[in-house]
Formats: C-alpha cells, structure tokens, sequence
C-alpha cells in the first residue's frame, strides 16, 4: 500500500476510533469508555488498536483535543460572521453572540463536554498538546474583550482577563447544569441557559463606559 493511502486508511480508522468512543461515553458515560468495548465495535482485538491510540488516557486526550478544537472553530466561524468591530457595535449583542457559540456547541456535543468541562475520569488530565485548543479559546475570547476595549466600548480599567475569567463561569456554569439537570431538554426550553444571556448581559453591561 502507498505512504499516502497507508496515511489515509490510519487517519480514517482513529477517525472511527473517536466516533466509537464519543458513542460508548453516550451510554456508558464518559468514565466508562474501555478500549475493550471499542475494540469489540470495531471488530479488532483489543491490541491492534494500540496501533491509533497508545492508550485509554491517549484516547481520552484526542477526544478532549478534538471536542476543544472544533468548539474553536465554532466560535471562529461565528466571529467571522460578525460585522468587524467599530465605534458603532452592540458590545451586549456581540458578546452574547459569541457566548451563544460556545453553549450551543458544548450542548450538542454533551458526551465531550462533560469531559471538557467535568473532568469525570478519575487519576486522568489532559496533556499539554490536548489543552492547546481550550487555551485558544480563552485567547479568543481575550481577543475580543480587548478589541471592544480598544474601540472604547468597554471601560478603559477594564480587566479583561477578569471579564473573561467571570464569563467562562457563567457559560461554563450553564451548559454544566443544563446537562446535569435537563439533558434530553431543547436549548430553547433550557432553564440554565435560558437564563445565561441576562447573567452575561449584567456583566458586559457593568463594564461599559460611563457615557453608556
């Protein structure tokens, strides 16, 4: 078989590795994912998938790598739709918007984020490699705050890594009750985070300028 190809058949049967994986937490819950039982629906014996993944915890680490970079990317895509920041933006609106990307993501996605934001598994955590991408994410949300701040719709003694700091709470905080109390309930019929957007609203609005 070529490199190519060889490279490509690897990548599509760890790709399946995560899907049975993410599948097994759904009803085993996250804690009681087992290569043994991902090897069994794969149809392999257990030591042929030391070949994708060295072992549970590495399997653990691609699905928390995984499930921080595409909540990334969800967040990106949804900036990017935003019009660029000027003296005229919604500072509320904006915010919201972008805290709105995150929720939506972690409550679609419940299985990997009881495992990014719980941290479920006994004598197991992340690898510096596996947390890049929710570093990313608190960097993008920085980037944000300090933009509007640049454009003078913030305060200008705002701190920006505090803000940040309360809003990953609140977020954070949210999607972990919803999913704890309400899992098989719409996002729109949520009670936690039905009520997020007045406790994000609060703190934005504690930190505009005065003239606001």
């Amino acid at each position: 078989m070529e490199p190519g190809r060889r490279q490509r058949r690897h990548d599509q049967t760890r790709d399946e590795i995560v899907a049975l994986a993410i599948e097994i937490m759904a009803g085993q819950g996250v804690a009681g994912l087992s290569l043994g039982e991902v090897a069994r629906r794969l149809g392999v014996r257990t030591p042929s998938l030391y070949t994708y993944v060295e072992s549970k915890g590495a399997l653990y680490d691609e699905l928390f790598r995984r499930g921080w970079q595409a909540c990334l990317d969800e967040m990106r895509a949804r900036r990017g739709a935003l019009e660029p920041i000027d003296g005229h933006t919604d500072t509320v609106a904006r915010v919201l918007a972008i805290t709105d990307a995150f929720v939506r993501w972690a409550l679609a996605n419940p299985e990997l984020s009881q495992l990014m934001l719980t941290r479920p598994v006994p004598q197991w955590q992340p690898t510096p490699e596996a947390f890049a991408p929710s570093l990313a994410v608190v960097a993008l949300s920085r980037d944000e705050l300090a933009a509007l701040c640049a454009n003078e719709l913030l305060h200008p003694l705002t701190d920006v890594d505090e803000l940040v700091q309360n809003l990953a709470t609140a977020t954070t905080g949210a999607v972990v009750r919803h999913l704890a109390n309400e899992p098989d309930v719409a996002y729109a019929d949520g009670v936690a985070v039905g009520h997020l957007p007045a406790l994000v609203r609060a703190l934005v609005l504690a930190h505009l300028p005065e003239r606001t």
